[in-house]
């Protein structure tokens, strides 16, 4: 999965190994590394720590080991049965949404015509740093589903293994050795929309010591239409935790901007909170998005949580937001002052009781 191949670099350098994720990728090597690399800035507070924002970094523009797969009929968006629940949800403009996926996680397996897990060896996706370094792999250990849930994993094997990922590409990682592995689900080969709404309910695994990080997010299916790397074609992180922060939901929107555009009483270029979003993490809770050409609302049981009406530098809105963009959902490790200890809880599972997309 090409998509993923990006990700991945940006992930690792966060925390996640992904993307939004973690000290750079969803969610742990690059999540925020890349992209945040433009607007670094000099002196660090915690949260920057945690994601690995305190120091410019090049960001890299990824070499695919091999050609970006030709979509078949299998893998273009489908419309699944179902209802979102069956209750009416009013748009900003007082019409109604109409449901375009649904994924209640009622079986006993994964939807294999919705889902793909992502794996390490076909696309190079870590999260964490050696010697938390995360290997994805597809086993129940990792990703299943049971009891009405999506449960995604990161578990410490009982000795070292060799992780196989690709040593080929510019962001080849070659294989690695490790006692952790993680579970990622995304809809990159069963489902992508352009706007709408997107909602996952889910509890998170419970700890207040740092070590654990998820992500629920939107990657675009073209990720270099705007140019090369994150963020210059846009990632929507509408959801992401550090536990070290356990109560806080960090979110993070990803795209060019220039700072000096920040304005807050027009909510222009807001791409994060101010550790103003508050959950019960022993619960579930929904999290939210609700994505208009040039505007993204982030909302959180209920209750907005993050405004922007998004001006990029580059390109003019409502780019880079105005492709298809498929969801992603990482149980990783962290990295930074979010990095794992022999405190961390481990196995750690984030269960999804549900996914609902409308447009």
């Amino acid at each position: 999965m090409p998509i993923l191949d990006t990700m991945r670099h940006r992930r690792a350098a966060a925390g996640i190994g992904i993307a939004a994720i973690l000290s750079g990728s969803m969610l742990a090597t690059s999540i925020g590394a890349s992209a945040a690399a433009p607007h670094a800035a000099t002196t660090c507070n915690a949260l920057q720590q945690a994601l690995g924002l305190c120091k410019a970094t090049p960001t890299p523009t990824p070499t695919p080991s091999s050609p970006s797969p030709t979509p078949t009929a299998t893998q273009t968006s489908t419309e699944p049965d179902g209802d979102c629940g069956g209750v009416p949800i009013t748009k900003p403009d007082g019409s109604t949404w109409t449901c375009s996926f649904d994924d209640e996680f009622d079986g006993t397996s994964l939807d294999r015509s919705q889902w793909a897990p992502q794996l390490t060896a076909n696309s190079n996706f870590t999260t964490g740093k050696a010697p938390y370094k995360v290997c994805y792999v597809d086993n129940p250990n990792t990703v299943s589903v049971s009891g009405g849930d999506l449960r995604l994993s990161v578990v410490k094997t009982a000795a070292k293994f060799t992780c196989t990922a690709p040593s080929t590409g510019g962001l080849a990682l070659h294989n690695f050795s490790t006692q952790y592995q993680g579970g990622e689900v995304t809809t990159y080969y069963g489902f992508h929309q352009t706007y709408g709404r997107f909602e996952v309910r889910a509890k998170l695994p419970q700890s207040t010591v740092s070590g654990l990080q998820e992500t629920f997010w939107l990657w675009p299916t073209n990720d270099t239409k705007y140019g090369g790397g994150e963020p210059a074609s846009g990632e929507i992180d509408f959801a992401e935790f550090y536990s070290q922060y356990g109560n806080q939901v960090i979110p993070y929107l990803h795209y060019d901007y220039n700072k000096a555009t920040v304005n807050t009483t027009t909510n222009t270029n807001i791409v994060t909170n101010d550790y103003t979003c508050i959950i019960d993490p022993t619960q579930f809770n929904d999290y939210a998005v609700d994505w208009e050409p040039g505007r993204i609302t982030l909302t959180y049981n209920g209750n907005v949580c993050l405004v922007d009406n998004y001006k990029p530098s580059d390109v003019t809105s409502p780019a880079p937001f105005d492709q298809p963009f498929f969801l992603a959902l990482t149980q990783a490790l962290g990295v930074g002052t979010n990095a794992p200890t022999a405190s961390t809880p481990i196995p750690a599972t984030t269960l999804v009781d549900y996914v609902r997309v409308w447009k």
